[in-house]
């Protein structure tokens, strides 16, 4: 038992995919981030023209 567990710890294979995730999860946030603050400019800019349309 205390092999198989000795083992286990010394097993890295898995940590790599983590660390993929991990990094593609805080790319997806800073993309998030960037299109809703985009996005709100954008909006603003929308209205103004809207506005000066009518």
């Amino acid at each position: 038992m205390k092999s198989i567990f000795e083992s286990f710890l010394r097993d890295e294979s898995g940590a790599t995919a983590i660390e993929y995730g991990l990094i593609a999860a805080g790319i997806a946030v800073a993309i998030i981030a960037a299109v809703n603050g985009l996005g709100g400019k954008l909006n603003s800019n929308f209205e103004a023209i809207s506005s000066s349309l009518k």
